[in-house]
């Protein structure tokens, strides 16, 4: 029997409802969310999910500002620009699209914008509040992974978890929420030995590794939930040339799992959404402050 299918567009599309209502609730009480988005350089996928951010913004009924700079920019310039939005108290999130040019350090960029405006969840401090179980900003994409689990009714607790994957965008992250909410959660990496025996007993495998069709039927455990947080392209000379896919070969992997992630249509969709849902949560947190 095929797995049942975790559709990332339906339940980003039930979200980003829910949001919108919230958006009006605290554009009532004087505060417009808005989102700033930094691009640097001409790097056609990062181009591609700016443009998305923006146009989620503004469906959501949310405030987006872009400010794009060319890929010999001095660093100077980015983290004055940033330094500036940090005081402007209109702006409740700052995003600075990776990856960055290379005359820029990343974690100088990541560590320069404001803690209460990261929406990403990537500021050394979130992350810190995130591994002790504070109030954060989690990364979008984990936190999205989270809520796709939960509307599949897929139990985490008690679960074996496997991620594959340690960065600190997904795979780390990701594991830390999934201890949180109550995972035996193992870490695989390029250095894993025999990666399969873990996948095998995994009864949540998520795949972060930009392998295209990495994980295959044979490394699943009959009724897992696997969660494809990849996106390639298929290679050269296989069927489907060009076309996108994820770490995980969807074709032999359903007729094994209970349930599984599409790509696309799956994670990608909710990462976005949990982009909205933060800076939703920095406005709310700044009316707080405000006292309205």
């Amino acid at each position: 029997m095929s797995a049942r299918i975790l559709d990332g567009n339906a339940l980003s599309a039930d979200v980003r409802a829910q949001l919108a209502e919230s958006v009006k609730e605290v554009k009532a009480r004087g505060v417009t969310p808005c989102l700033v988005v930094i691009l640097v350089g001409d790097n056609p996928a990062s181009a591609v999910y700016v443009r998305n951010k923006v146009a989620g913004c503004e469906k959501a009924g949310m405030r987006s500002l872009r400010f794009d700079y060319p890929a010999d920019t001095d660093p100077k310039r980015v983290l004055d620009k940033i330094a500036e939005l940090n005081a402007d108290d209109s702006v409740h999130g700052i995003l600075v699209q990776l990856p960055l040019p290379p005359q820029f350090e990343e974690k100088e960029v990541l560590e320069a914008i404001s803690v209460d405006k990261d929406v990403d969840g990537f500021h050394a401090e979130n992350v810190g509040r995130l591994s002790q179980g504070q109030r954060a900003f989690f990364p979008c994409t984990p936190h999205g992974v989270m809520k796709l689990l939960a509307a599949g009714d897929i139990d985490v607790s008690g679960a074996d978890a496997v991620v594959i994957g340690r960065s600190n965008i997904v795979g780390k992250p990701m594991a830390m929420l999934l201890t949180q909410a109550g995972a035996t959660v193992t870490v695989c990496h390029s250095k894993t030995r025999d990666l399969a025996a873990h996948t095998r007993r995994a009864d949540i495998l998520i795949v972060a590794i930009g392998r295209p069709m990495f994980i295959t039927g044979e490394m699943v455990k009959p009724g897992a939930a696997v969660i494809d947080v990849g996106m390639n392209r298929i290679p050269a000379g296989l069927p489907n040339e060009g076309k996108l896919c994820g770490d995980v070969d969807f074709a032999s992997v359903k007729d094994v799992a209970g349930a599984i992630t599409p790509v696309p249509g799956g994670v990608g969709p909710m990462t976005i959404t949990m982009l909205l849902a933060n800076t939703l949560e920095s406005a709310q947190r700044a009316a707080e402050r405000k006292g309205v």
